[in-house]
């Protein structure tokens, strides 16, 4: 037994994959591809992946919300995870790798459940919420991260009652350790962690996945 969050060395970490990673060769594929990207560190580990999937059939969640969605490695594993009649909505800016992910989509056969909204995320969220409040079940946020604290406010109103927002690289490396960081991003990341700390909003759960994923559940 123990009182604290287990460290994984290299070995513990292999041996979690073996017994527990269930990933398709699709999704193996996507990963291997995305890597040789020199962007490669935007990819979200696939044991967080699956947790996602997971999330999503456990909370039923049928409309979706992905701010920052690369080459579609989450995408894609919420995609398959959403029930018939499901839909999952891509926030990203244009970029080459936006092919890479609809490549995959299509080929997994979801490309007709997931809409496309590309252009700044603020402004496409803010699209969102005029046309309807309160509408979604999950937002997954995955993008610049010097704007989290405003995706928070975009997000909560954006999501039902009971719905889940998942804010990712909220350990960041540990660079949120940092006293007084030069970093933007690393300030933002800071500011959004304490913010969720005491936000009566929501209830809260930091988890040691990856590099740090936040789970809210709006009140």
């Amino acid at each position: 037994m123990t009182q604290r969050t287990l460290q994984l060395d290299d070995a513990l970490y292999q041996y979690l994959l073996d017994v527990s990673l269930r990933e398709s060769p699709l999704l193996a594929r996507l990963r291997e591809e995305t890597a040789q990207l020199s962007q490669a560190r935007w990819q979200i580990a696939p044991e967080q992946g699956q947790f996602m999937a997971l999330l999503v059939r456990l909370t039923g969640a049928r409309r979706i919300v992905e701010v920052g969605t690369f080459t579609g490695y989450s995408a894609l594993c919420m995609a398959q995870a959403l029930g018939e009649g499901g839909r999952l909505i891509c926030c990203d800016l244009p970029g080459d790798y936006n092919a890479t992910a609809r490549r995959y989509f299509a080929e997994a056969g979801v490309a007709e459940s997931i809409e496309w909204r590309l252009g700044p995320a603020l402004e496409s969220l803010a699209a969102l919420a005029r046309e309807g409040q309160g509408v979604f079940d999950l937002i997954f946020v995955d993008a610049d991260k010097a704007n989290y604290p405003a995706y928070l406010e975009q997000a909560l109103f954006l999501l039902r009652q009971g719905g889940l927002l998942l804010f990712d690289n909220t350990l960041w490396s540990g660079r949120v350790l940092q006293r007084s960081p030069d970093s933007e991003d690393t300030r933002a990341i800071q500011a959004l962690n304490l913010a969720l700390r005491d936000d009566p909003r929501i209830d809260l759960s930091l988890l040691p996945l990856g590099d740090g994923l936040t789970l809210c559940r709006k009140r």
